[in-house]
């Protein structure tokens, strides 16, 4: 499927991944609706900042992905529909485990059933490594088990599963990508990344972290754009979930090494115990096995760890005024 003239809605479209693939679709020549959480200061996210001949070119619309009816409304006449809207902060859904439940799963099977009823001819719904949990044998493909390490790992995988029912039962044409450790501009401080750099470049001499064991497999933000594009535009990814990886596996605290010596700067790590997860629900290990993408796609990441966060640093010391870097934010 060529994505150019198509009409193509994202979900989430405010959002850090979200954001990278509305300007994406619109430089690949998409008809772009772009739907952003309703609030009451009009607020478009990360779409604000958009050049102006970008946010020109796309159709915002506001809405809540809990409410059906609103999203009969606005998927109606699409041709393609990316769904990335989603509560995402492990940390807060502790707090609140329903709050995931009516966006996640809710939200998410409204999107379905508003596809299915208009027809839609293709959707990419947005799964996490999360579901995963920690690694039981890596590199972590995508018959690896589910584990529900985290209310939110759990609001994801029960989202994933209606996605599946809906093209078993109803044939609808859906894809599920599950993105490893996405991370770049715009990325917000919850994030262990930004967090890191943020703290640093604030000229903190002590910077707070959770645990440093913990591996990932990081992606640069562009990469798994791309791979979102790649995964609408293949016929082969109809009824299959694909990971987005880099077949990287890196340890939080070697990330930090690496943007400590990129600052050239002289700090110190301290452990804060309000970041490190529950004993049983911290994801120990991540490695993902990205064989499949690559098959059914072509699709293959562009940027080295290295590359993108030289990147992500010099974007955030020109955009300091996104971070709080004396609130832990959850």
């Amino acid at each position: 499927m060529e994505l150019k003239g198509k009409k193509v809605l994202v979900t989430g479209s405010e959002g850090f991944i979200g954001s990278h693939l509305t300007e994406r679709l619109v430089e690949l020549g998409a008809n772009v609706t772009a739907l952003v959480q309703y609030n009451s200061f009009n607020s478009w996210g990360w779409i604000d900042t958009f050049d102006k001949n970008v946010k020109d070119s796309i159709n915002v619309v506001t809405g809540d992905v809990r409410e059906y009816d609103g999203m009969k409304k606005i998927i109606k006449g699409q041709d393609v529909v990316f769904h990335l809207a989603a509560l995402i902060a492990i940390p807060y859904s502790y707090l609140s485990p329903m709050a995931y439940v009516k966006t996640n799963v809710e939200g998410t099977t409204n999107v379905l059933e508003a596809c299915l009823e208009y027809g839609v001819q293709k959707i990419v719904h947005t799964s996490t490594s999360e579901t995963y949990g920690t690694a039981l044998y890596v590199p972590i493909d995508e018959k690896h088990p589910m584990q529900g390490q985290s209310p939110y790992s759990a609001s994801k995988i029960a989202a994933d599963k209606m996605a599946e029912s809906f093209y078993r039962s109803f044939n609808l044409p859906v894809a599920v990508i599950r993105p490893f450790n996405t991370y770049g501009p715009r990325q917000s401080a919850r994030a262990v990344i930004p967090t890191i750099i943020s703290q640093i470049l604030s000229g903190k001499k002590t910077i707070k972290l959770g645990s440093l064991s913990p591996t990932r497999d990081f992606n640069f933000v562009l990469d798994t754009a791309e791979a979102f594009v790649k995964v609408a535009e293949s016929d082969n990814t109809v009824g299959q979930v694909v990971n987005a990886g880099s077949n990287y596996e890196i340890s939080i605290g070697d990330v930090a090494d690496k943007i400590i010596k990129d600052i050239n700067c002289n700090v110190k790590i301290e452990c804060d115990e309000e970041r490190i997860r529950p004993k049983n629900s911290e994801v120990n290990r991540l490695w993902a096995d990205n064989s499949k993408i690559k098959e059914l796609t072509g699709w293959q990441p562009k940027y080295t760890i290295d590359e993108g966060l030289k990147l992500t640093i010099e974007w955030i010391k020109n955009n300091m005024q996104y971070y709080k870097t004396d609130i832990y934010n959850v």
